[in-house]
């Protein structure tokens, strides 16, 4: 008999990390008094308020089998009122796992004498994080679990997109030019006892690609096993927008609090 790695546990996982990723508030950044106003602007340019949910792909081999042993996939997007981005991540999914979408017939598995198919697991998700004004940013959560193997991966890859121009935004596209060592010695001097307490120095820390808009600041988010433990999960770094102010293009910062003013 197969040994399955059931269903449950890839929900579960998945669950888990909506979890630890829900311990950072999700709302959008802080926005200034004039708030509603950049609504009725960014509405005024054309740009949409992201409305988004939840549905499952629709998978011709959700178990696909090759010569190795056999997969069974799970697969959900999301659907929101910009076709653009509904094809973004249906391509990145499908470039992801092209065998979960094959119409080829599954191959026999070679077993040797005595031994047994593991059935390996795999999960994706995408989920709707914010917007502010033309910024919007999802999460691409994915799991993975080899049979036999001690135990899954999991990862989580924040999307972040430009609205007004309709497209994805990588770190490069929203620091200022030349600034990337002044937002790497602001990351470490934020988070400097956590680093610390893990042993690393400030040579050793670099600025991930992988960063979401969050309530206090900027988080940069590490994979398994760069900065932490399997066990403390994905590792997340936040640079507070008071020390990322004239490091990130204007178009791309949040406008914060006078607080000068009050």
């Amino acid at each position: 008999m197969r040994k399955i790695h059931s269903n449950a546990m890839i929900l579960a996982t998945l669950v888990s990390i909506g979890a630890l990723t829900a311990c950072q508030p999700r709302n959008e950044p802080v926005a200034d008094k004039d708030g509603a106003k950049q609504v009725a602007t960014a509405q005024a340019e054309g740009i949409p308020l992201i409305q988004s949910k939840a549905v499952p792909m629709t998978l011709t081999k959700p178990e696909a089998c090759d010569a190795e042993g056999c997969t069974q996939y799970s697969i959900q997007t999301v659907e929101t009122n910009v076709d653009w981005i509904n094809q973004y991540f249906a391509e990145r999914i499908k470039k992801a796992d092209p065998i979960a979408f094959s119409t080829a017939p599954n191959e026999k598995v070679n077993l040797s004498e005595g031994s047994e198919a593991g059935l390996s697991q795999s999960s994706t998700a995408v989920r709707y994080i914010s917007q502010w004004g033309h910024v919007a940013t999802f999460a691409l959560e994915s799991y993975s679990y080899s049979a036999g193997a001690a135990h899954g991966m999991s990862h989580v890859e924040y999307v972040n997109f430009d609205l007004k121009a309709k497209k994805r935004l990588a770190l490069q596209d929203v620091l200022v030019k030349g600034t990337e060592a002044k937002v790497l010695d602001g990351l470490f001097d934020a988070n400097s006892m956590w680093l610390a307490n893990h042993d690393i120095e400030r040579s050793k820390l670099q600025l991930s690609d992988n960063f979401y808009y969050g309530a206090n600041g900027i988080v940069f988010v590490y994979p398994l096993y760069e900065l932490a433990s399997y066990a403390e999960g994905m590792s997340e770094l936040t640079l507070p927008y008071q020390m990322a102010k004239g490091l990130f293009k204007p178009e791309y910062f949040p406008n914060l609090p006078n607080y000068e003013n009050l």
